[in-house]
């Protein structure tokens, strides 16, 4: 973490400056038996594109709340930096009636129904694909990311005192989640560059999203993701540390 950085975006924008090619975001789906890898690299690009989403096709604007009724996945994770770099605020499976905008897995669209604004639902098929056919009332972000620009410049500079998470009803500025997602790292175990944390909390806590994204960014690590992790034995979880080199765990 550099000293100029003040949002999470900040942090991502000094990650790709470092170490573009290093492993960010490794997701299994222990329910499927999905793993994906994204380098820092790939995974702003998927930043980028889902930014321009927002700016551009969703008309989203700094203050306006977008809710994320999404589970601990890497396109959640995607989502989080995206609304970083607009200004708009995330808000971690906040209601629908009173967001701006609402992102929605496919457990979740009857309450996602509730926003009168934009809609996007997200299918979290393996390796990203679509709806076999979308939900009424929605558009499917895997139909509608691809087409977007692989690079992104916010209308106005993002204001790092202004609120950009909601967590478990707790609201935090920018700076805020930095500086929490920082000093958080002693305690999680990471030790700087080249650490890696495996975490199978959810994405419902403050304790979850810096284990499980915001903590690890800050510190030059990256993060093996897991959900459903209690689907699988502890040998698995066991081999699964081994293999992926993980340097510190945070389950419960």
């Amino acid at each position: 973490m550099n000293a100029t950085d003040r949002t999470p975006a900040d942090l991502l924008r000094s990650a790709l400056a470092a170490d573009p090619a290093r492993p960010l975001v490794t997701f299994y789906d222990d329910a499927t038996g999905e793993r994906v890898e994204l380098s820092v690299a790939t995974f702003a690009n998927w930043v980028a594109k889902t930014a321009n989403l927002l700016q551009g096709e969703l008309s989203a604007e700094p203050g306006d709340r977008v809710a994320l009724l999404l589970p601990a996945h890497w396109q959640t994770a995607v989502w989080l930096l995206a609304c970083s770099s607009v200004g708009v605020v995330a808000d971690m499976g906040g209601e629908a009636g009173s967001a701006d905008i609402v992102v929605s897995g496919p457990d979740t669209l009857d309450a996602a129904r509730a926003c009168s604004g934009e809609r996007i639902a997200l299918a979290l098929r393996p390796l990203g694909g679509r709806f076999p056919q979308t939900p009424g009332g929605f558009a499917d972000y895997a139909v509608e990311v691809p087409s977007q620009g692989d690079r992104f410049a916010p209308y106005a500079p993002v204001d790092p005192e202004g609120a950009a998470l909601i967590v478990a009803g707790a609201e935090f500025t920018g700076a805020e989640v930095v500086e929490r997602a920082g000093a958080d790292a002693v305690g999680l175990g990471l030790a700087g560059p080249g650490s890696r944390l495996l975490s199978g909390l959810g994405y419902d806590t403050w304790e979850g999203v810096s284990a499980g994204l915001y903590s690890p960014l800050a510190t030059g690590g990256s993060v093996v993701l897991c959900r459903h992790l209690e689907r699988v034995s502890e040998d698995v979880v066991a081999k699964r540390v081994e293999d992926e080199r993980v340097t510190a765990t945070r389950r419960a």
